[in-house]
């Protein structure tokens, strides 16, 4: 072997280096590469001849499809909300309940007026007139919080508990 402190052996010496850096940055960019093929085929999947400007059209018709299935429920959804809303309109949405003593005979306020409406203010207000012979019962229909019929101060209040969304207190009525 050639001495390193000629001019022959110092670029041999050099060369060497360059060699070995050289062997070492191929390894570097080998482990690289092999890093970057593996989290390619994660993003790819296994078909290794499709490339990602392929993948990305694949992925953008994928999401154009599925915006399309979501916009066509979500309006299925808004109608349904809608005939839901419509149908909850009409059920009862204010009750109210007055107990009172019809014929003030202290027999503990078995009278009663009941006030069911729904939310356009529109039901109807039962009342049952009890007494120690007999009970009567009364119904009378309201269309947009108006009575077709008169309505007693007890069936008022029951109307107007049921509007307000209170509990009468028991001491308060007759």
């Amino acid at each position: 072997m050639e001495d390193v402190t000629t001019t022959t052996g110092a670029v041999a010496a050099a060369a060497l280096a360059l060699a070995v850096l050289a062997l070492a940055w191929v390894a570097v960019l080998a482990l690289k590469l092999r890093r970057l093929r593996h989290a390619q085929r994660v993003v790819l999947g296994a078909d290794d001849h499709r490339d990602l400007v392929a993948h990305a059209a694949d992925l953008d018709a994928r999401f154009a499809a599925l915006r399309s299935v979501v916009e066509g429920a979500h309006v299925q959804l808004v109608e349904r909300i809608g005939d839901v809303e419509a149908r909850l309109d009409g059920t009862i949405a204010y009750r109210g309940l007055v107990r009172y003593d019809a014929y003030n005979e202290m027999s503990g306020r078995q009278s009663t007026s009941v006030a069911l409406l729904d939310a356009r203010r529109s039901g109807v207000v039962l009342t049952t007139i009890s007494h120690r012979d007999q009970a009567r019962l009364y119904a009378k229909q309201l269309v947009a919080g108006e009575s077709l019929l008169p309505l007693s101060p007890e069936e008022e209040e029951a109307v107007r508990v049921a509007l307000a969304g209170e509990v009468p207190d028991a001491a308060e009525h007759r």
